[in-house]
């Protein structure tokens, strides 16, 4: 995991959920229930309407439409990796 002062943050779940996203091939089992706390606890995250949520992590925000009970797609864990890695926070490589 990259050196940010947030490394302390992340519980034993919350790494668990990065490996998940950073993970190659893309895994297909990325819940959206984990990501969202991952997120909320790295950045900020609002809920909209009609399931919506717009995502601020570092210097960057994105809108995201999933359902509460959902898997991501591969394209959102793309968008969740590049809003995490550019905010420092990447697994470990050991």
């Amino acid at each position: 995991m990259g050196t940010t002062d947030g490394e302390q943050r992340l519980d034993g779940h919350h790494r668990a959920t990065l490996e998940r996203l950073f993970a190659h091939p893309t895994s297909h089992n990325v819940q959206w229930h984990d990501v969202l706390g991952l997120l909320e606890r790295v950045g900020t995250v609002e809920e909209r309407h009609e399931g919506r949520y717009s995502v601020t992590v570092g210097s960057e925000t994105q809108m995201f439409d999933v359902l509460r009970h959902r898997d991501l797609d591969d394209q959102q864990v793309v968008d969740v990796r590049r809003m995490l890695a550019g905010a420092g926070y990447e697994p470990d490589e050991a």
